[in-house]
């Protein structure tokens, strides 16, 4: 067996190859958490990914995002593309440049990785209806919270941590930020669905404080 085939031997008991092939996959959001998410995606054997984005690197994106430094100036979802082309050559990549608008679309499975509530909120307006996996990765320091929904009670209380912009935790994404929580919000975001591939029950909210080691399942 070649190299190429070779590569997901370890993960087979815990990753369906065939039925994730065959998956399209959207990520939504390129930066923190979402670039991380499209990385690992590409790793475990995701053949066809759609990464939506309108923004482009900047110097801060390095430290935070894991882009390049030759990254700085493209848009990040041609950088991210090179990248994942770079693990498997074999990847169909579709790059939406711009921002997500309703009518775009997208594959049965959306990983959500946006900066605020309402952007939040109008996608999930837009493909509550459509995907069959949807996660949405929130980080705020190193504090993070992974919601997914697979049902209709995942569905109904999804919908219920859709509050107000007003209400949102103060702070912008890029005020506290580092590589590391980004890479762990996504690694739990990407557990979820190996569960949900698999036919086991997923969290439907899932949150993790680094900084006291507390790990809380809410919504069951």
């Amino acid at each position: 067996m070649n190299q190429v085939m070779n590569r997901f031997v370890r993960q087979s008991d815990l990753v369906p190859a065939e039925k994730l092939s065959s998956l399209t996959i959207s990520v939504v959001g390129v930066g923190a958490i979402g670039r991380q998410v499209a990385l690992q995606l590409a790793s475990l054997g995701a053949q066809k990914i759609q990464l939506v984005d309108f923004d482009r690197v900047e110097a801060t994106n390095i430290t935070t995002q894991g882009y390049l430094a030759t990254d700085v100036g493209r848009f990040k979802v041609e950088a991210t593309t090179q990248t994942l082309q770079a693990i498997d050559a074999r990847i169909e990549v579709e790059r939406v440049t711009n921002r997500f608008r309703p009518g775009l679309p997208t594959g049965e499975v959306v990983f959500v990785c946006v900066d605020s509530i309402s952007s939040r909120s109008a996608i999930w307006r837009s493909l509550r209806e459509q995907c069959s996996f949807w996660c949405d990765g929130r980080m705020q320091g190193e504090v993070m919270r992974i919601l997914t929904v697979t049902d209709l009670p995942s569905q109904e209380h999804y919908t219920t941590t859709l509050f107000r912009q007003a209400e949102a935790q103060a702070g912008a994404c890029t005020s506290r930020s580092t590589i590391y929580t980004a890479g762990i919000a996504a690694g739990l975001m990407l557990h979820q669905f190996a569960r949900w591939l698999r036919d086991l029950s997923v969290d439907r909210d899932l949150a993790l404080n680094l900084l006291s080691s507390e790990l809380v399942l809410a919504g069951e």
